[in-house]
């Protein structure tokens, strides 16, 4: 039995069949010595309705994606989840990282635009970079201030290994702990003990500040003024702010503190 390959036998495509972009799938690519996982953006474009992608659909595409065809990645290599402005949850993510597990890699990093994604990464234990929606590359550092994103509030411990970034003021209701990270375009303040690595006014806004129940920090940095914790503790802590001076990062309590003390 043969096939009919003539033209009149061939299959055209119906017209009114939406074409599948790439950019609505799921997939990986290497880059800068980790894999990227790119998922589908979510829209409630009424025009996008019909191509948005569920999490089902989301769901099946990463565990084909995963398990079909060659796997070109080296056991545990990380992975930075580029979520966009997908809506995620702390159970989505981990059902993403117990299925990128299965295949020998381990996610670190989330990338999104959405606040909630961001507190369910952090809340989960992995690196955040929360983006704004537009990018700010080409604004003074005045236009950034007042263009900042809303406040990320988190009720957790920046751990060992964990980063946070945020185009906005960031604000921790617990500990940042030795190599833990935070970096945010506004300020940073951690109701809690700073033993770890913070950079306020990330975005050139040197006006920003660092405010914190125990300063202990690894190093902190505002805009492009950088400075070491102390090598020796003070027998008796107090609430602190770090701001920036014409003399550079200054640190004072914080019932001294008088905003006119910040570089003009």
């Amino acid at each position: 039995m043969t096939t009919d390959a003539s033209p009149s036998a061939a299959v055209t495509p119906d017209a009114s069949t939406p074409e599948v972009s790439f950019n609505l799938q799921v997939h990986l690519k290497n880059e800068g010595g980790h894999l990227l996982l790119l998922l589908p953006p979510e829209t409630s474009s009424e025009a996008a309705t019909s191509t948005a992608t569920t999490w089902i659909e989301l769901w099946q595409q990463l565990k084909v994606r995963l398990n079909a065809g060659e796997r070109f990645w080296q056991p545990n290599a990380e992975v930075h989840l580029m979520a966009n402005d997908r809506l995620l949850d702390i159970r989505q993510l981990q059902a993403i990282a117990e299925a990128l597990s299965e295949v020998e890699l381990q996610l670190k990093r989330v990338h999104t635009i959405r606040r909630q994604t961001a507190v369910a990464a952090a809340t989960a234990g992995y690196a955040v970079e929360q983006q704004s929606p537009i990018s700010s590359l080409n604004k003074t550092p005045s236009e950034t201030a007042s263009s900042l994103a809303e406040p990320l509030y988190l009720q957790m411990t920046i751990r060992s290994g964990i980063e946070i970034r945020h185009p906005g003021t960031v604000i921790i209701l617990g500990d940042v702990n030795p190599g833990g990270s935070v970096v945010a375009q506004g300020d940073i303040l951690v109701w809690g003990r700073l033993r770890g690595r913070v950079h306020a006014g990330a975005g050139g806004n040197a006006k920003s500040v660092i405010m914190t129940l125990q300063m202990e920090p690894m190093l902190i940095r505002i805009a492009e003024y950088v400075a070491r914790g102390p090598e020796t503790q003070p027998a008796q802590f107090y609430p602190e702010v770090a701001y920036v001076t014409t003399q550079g990062i200054r640190i004072s309590r914080a019932s001294d503190f008088d905003k006119s003390q910040l570089i003009d």
